[in-house]
C-alpha cells in the first residue's frame, strides 16, 4: 500500500500524523518539502491547490490534512482504508 505524506520537520501536524500512523502501523512515505523544495509545487498540484502540510495521500487518494486523517478515525474509515 501506498502513503505519501508531504511534510515539514518543525510541523506539529505532520508528527501527529506521522504518530497516528505508526499507532495503525502503516508505513508510508514520507517527503519534507524544506528539504525538497522543488516537491513544494507537486503537493501543491497533487492536493488540488492545499499549500498547507501535510497533505496525505493514501492509495493515491488525497485524504487531507492531519484533522482529515484524525477525522477518518472517528468515523471509523482509516482502518479499512489501510486494509484495502
Amino acid at each position: 500500500m501506498e502513503i505519501i505524506l508531504y511534510t515539514k520537520s518543525w510541523c506539529p501536524y505532520c508528527a501527529s500524523a506521522k504518530k497516528l500512523l505508526a499507532q495503525k502501523g502503516a508505513s508510508y512515505t514520507e517527503i519534507d518539502i524544506e528539504a525538497n523544495p522543488e516537491k513544494r509545487t507537486e503537493m501543491i498540484e497533487k492536493a488540488g491547490g492545499h499549500t498547507t502540510v501535510p497533505q496525505i495521500f493514501i492509495r493515491g487518494r488525497h485524504i487531507g490534512g492531519s484533522d482529515d486523517l484524525h477525522a477518518l478515525v472517528d468515523k471509523g474509515q482509516l482502518d479499512p482504508l489501510l486494509q484495502g
